[in-house]
């Protein structure tokens, strides 16, 4: 009697997937089969290869010029959302997960089926996706210093990535802002690099943490609850004269070394799957022309680099091919000015400097025309697209997406879930900054009595979401408003933590007749700050509070006692107003979950957060760091009050 052999469907499954019809005939290949070794799955499907193919998986396209017969024809290696581009207006997690799917299924109908990556900014929460969690932006998780909070954050951004099929996020930023007046200062964890260095660990929380006996500095992600992380931006971004966006960073080899690139040996440690340069130059020169820093330094003295090992004993080859470069937005274009003027120039620059990936993000056709006469012609070697291609398979190998190639809607509840938001209201809580607490002489006003008879709530950004969240949120540039997603603002919190017989007035622009008028207030909260900005529209150089911030507080804050939260990315002008408040708190870019403000404010919990950056007393005085030999400020850097939480 025959013996029957009995396979497990998913064995079965696997094995089937290994072979693939090639001219008419099926041919088991060696890069479909997972118990291969990693190096020999990418020698395999790199030796597979046409050019065209080739350059394709360098090409990365915006999601609002791709279609599956784009993926297919081209044979795009990454789509990726620019900053507010989505499906539909607040489209659901199944919306997103359809498109992203739509886009796969062109690149596995290609003659290989190499699965496409999509990339996505999530640098604060999923923050282009209506629903999502918004964490507090960097410059607040700085002034927690806390990177287990940092890690926890990591994780869940991860999920709600996940749940909308996409597998790689363009975080976290880990440049070193050194002077506030930059536009993206709030993406920095902190003025000083250790601080940097130590929240790297949300690496860890959106890859997964690297097993022990793994190779540290090899790019790992664990599987599909975890997404790929970019380290960004490569490097000195954060140090760029007078702090204008894109500008050039004037400083020695040495500074650069100390200052700027610490953190990325712990994400490199860390096992960050992608770095992304910079736009900003170095002394003069565009980072997305610096062979020396992206070649050089970060892929070999770093060894952020790709090398095969033969192992002859086993006639096996062992991969340490480490993760890709991808350039900015448009990034290569902005090697020449005017940017695009000489774009077959950029092509060949940017690719040599070494960068693997191209956020083109439109002008696919002519990036790939140009690279495919530049390796015809022999002006940029073969060896050179090959390093960059082993690269980006790496980690498409690393993650499963050729076993998993498209998303499934298992994890669609993940988004905006309540664990993650009461994980964000954590995050709020230990961001605050108490930078003061009562007038001299006088009893501290905080924590404020939850059991007041009347009392006032003021300011343009109590009762505006959009404001608490910053730019970065559902658009690129942020908003104003309640209604373009979902969470709580501060006005709200303080109604929900009040007794039942407090009066809560809220007046957005209240005058001094009003305050007056309205009296027997036995506090005032006022919420001011800054207006929701990103990259180089939020560069400044006067750093003053918007709008009728100011006059709010001479309004209020002279009659009745008060407490002043500013909202704001970085440190504000302030010093005018300091001896009217009572109290002063620094809530930066706290996100969707206000509550965690009045947690804080009325005692459920204590005042622990530290200044992550100096706080000025002009504009005058910048550049000012910790450590300057004429640092005056007026609060300094590591300052914070600390209060006890009142006992229930």
């Amino acid at each position: 009697m025959a013996t029957v052999l009995r396979v497990a469907p998913t064995i079965l499954l696997i094995i089937l997937s290994c072979w693939t019809s090639i001219g008419g005939s099926t041919t088991y290949v060696k890069y479909k089969d997972p118990k291969q070794p990693l190096g020999v799955r990418i020698k395999d499907l790199l030796g597979r290869m046409s050019l065209a193919e080739k350059i394709g998986q360098m090409t990365q396209i915006e999601r609002s010029v791709a279609s599956a017969d784009v993926m297919n024809k081209y044979f795009i290696g990454s789509v990726l959302s620019g900053g507010g581009s989505v499906p539909s207006q607040r489209a659901s997690a199944e919306t997103w997960l359809g498109m992203v799917n739509d886009f796969q299924k062109g690149s596995l109908s290609t003659r290989l089926g190499i699965p496409m990556i999509y990339g996505i900014d999530a640098v604060h929460g999923h923050n282009n996706v209506y629903g999502a969690t918004i964490f507090p932006h960097n410059v607040g998780l700085g002034a927690t210093r806390d990177p287990e909070l940092a890690k926890r954050i990591g994780e869940a951004t991860a999920l709600e990535v996940r749940a909308t099929g996409i597998p790689y996020v363009f975080a976290p930023c880990i440049a070193v802002c050194r002077d506030p007046r930059w536009g993206r200062c709030y993406e920095s964890y902190s003025e000083d690099p250790k601080v940097v260095q130590m929240m790297t660990q949300i690496i860890p929380g959106l890859q997964g943490q690297i097993p022990a006996n793994s190779r540290k500095g090899v790019p790992y992600v664990a599987g599909k609850t975890h997404v790929a992380a970019c380290a960004k931006h490569y490097v000195g971004d954060g140090g760029t004269h007078e702090g204008i966006n894109e500008n050039n960073t004037l400083i020695s080899r040495n500074g650069l070394l100390s200052i700027h690139m610490p953190a990325y040996l712990n994400a490199i440690s860390e096992g960050v799957a992608t770095v992304m340069v910079s736009y900003s130059s170095w002394n003069g020169v565009k980072m997305h022309a610096n062979r020396d820093l992206v070649t050089g330094y970060l892929k070999n003295k770093l060894r952020f680099k790709a090398s095969y090992i033969q192992s002859f004993l086993h006639s096996l080859i062992t991969s340490i091919i480490h993760g890709f470069v991808i350039s900015d937005w448009q990034g290569i274009d902005r090697i020449t000015t005017p940017p695009g003027s000489n774009y077959p120039y950029s092509v060949r620059t940017g690719i040599t400097a070494g960068i693997d990936m191209i956020m083109v993000p439109f002008n696919y056709t002519g990036f790939i025309d140009d690279l495919t006469n530049f390796v015809k012609s022999g002006v940029i070697p073969m060896s050179r697209i090959d390093d960059a291609v082993s690269r980006i398979l790496r980690v498409k190998f690393t993650m499963g997406l050729f076993e998993s190639p498209l998303a499934d809607s298992s994890m669609v509840d993940q988004l905006g879930n309540p664990a993650h938001r009461e994980l964000a209201r954590e995050a709020v809580r230990k961001s605050l900054v108490l930078l003061k607490n009562g007038k001299y002489g006088e009893k501290p006003l905080l924590p404020l009595s939850k059991y007041a008879k009347k009392i006032l709530v003021a300011g343009t950004h109590a009762d505006n979401l959009g404001y608490q969240c910053g730019g970065w949120t559902i658009t690129w540039q942020g908003l104003s408003g309640n209604d373009n997603t979902k969470g709580t603002t501060i006005l709200d919190a303080i109604k929900a933590t009040m007794g039942k017989t407090t009066e809560v007035v809220y007046s957005k622009q209240p005058d001094a007749g009003y305050v007056k008028s309205n009296g027997g207030f036995d506090y005032a909260v006022v919420v001011i700050g800054e207006t929701p900005y990103a990259e180089t529209n939020g560069d400044s150089m006067n750093l003053t509070i918007t709008e009728s911030g100011p006059d709010t507080i001479r309004n209020v804050c002279g009659h009745v006692k008060c407490v002043v939260v500013v909202v704001s990315g970085r440190p504000v002008v302030i010093e005018p107003y300091v001896s009217t408040i009572d109290s002063l708190v620094a809530a930066w870019l706290p996100g969707t979950e206000g509550q965690g403000v009045a947690d804080v404010l009325f005692g459920d919990y204590g005042f622990t957060g530290k200044l992550p950056r100096t706080w000025f007393k002009s504009v005058d005085q910048l550049p000012m760091n910790v450590g300057d030999r004429h640092y005056d400020p007026l609060f300094p850097f590591g300052f914070g009050l600390t209060t006890q939480p009142i006992k229930a």
